[in-house]
């Protein structure tokens, strides 16, 4: 695979990114860290690579500049707060998680099924919840700080893994029949999720 950096003007701004190349049939692109990464098949031009990024300027644009919004926001967050601050804030908010899950569940469990042994309250590195398959349901500590209409999606996302330890569309059409609006708040959960996990206080909402 070969590496090459290049520059492209896409609405009057200067745009940097990276392409590699490969054995690949198509075009792609993401936004990763920041920065744009395209992804492109060995022996294709320079031209064809310019069109098809000038096709999605506005998404590029977009997305770059939101990438580097929750990134400013992450920074910010991570040093607002002292070390001793922060462990303070963490061993509270781990009691309070699980005060508030526990509500979470008692309400909604009965419209879910399925049971579990346990519930954990820890930090996970990439996700916001967890059922395992011995009916451990592990949850991240800092959903305390997400508005409750999101910590409650997450507490139905995993209580519906009790009963379909899987993504399938029996899956899906449970946690519909309980959260008929869960797109919305797992919407908000994705487009703030970098926020979440650097914050020490609670996100207000806004309506999106």
């Amino acid at each position: 695979m070969d590496d090459k950096t290049y520059s492209i003007e896409l609405h009057d701004v200067t745009i940097d990114y990276t392409c590699h190349f490969s054995r690949r049939r198509t075009l792609a692109m993401e936004v990763k860290n920041g920065e744009l990464v395209v992804r492109a098949p060995l022996g294709i031009g320079d031209r064809e690579i310019n069109r098809f990024l000038t096709s999605h300027a506005t998404w590029i644009l977009r997305t770059l500049n939101e990438s580097r919004r929750k990134a400013d926001a992450k920074e910010a967050a991570e040093g607002k707060f002292s070390d001793l601050e922060k462990q303070e804030i963490e061993t509270e908010g781990r009691k309070r998680a699980l005060w508030e899950i526990q509500k979470a569940i008692a309400e909604f469990q009965p419209r879910t099924g399925g049971e579990f042994k346990r519930i954990s309250i820890k930090e996970q590195k990439t996700r916001w919840g967890s059922c395992s398959s011995n009916g451990t349901l592990s949850f991240h500590w800092k959903l305390i700080f997400a508005p409750k209409f999101v910590r409650d999606y997450v507490v139905v996302h995993e209580l519906c893994h009790l009963t379909y330890m899987n993504h399938s569309e029996d899956f899906w059409n449970l946690v519909a029949s309980v959260m008929p609006d869960y797109k919305i708040r797992r919407k908000w959960l994705k487009n703030h999720s970098t926020e979440l996990s650097a914050t020490y206080e609670p996100i207000l909402y806004e309506a999106e």
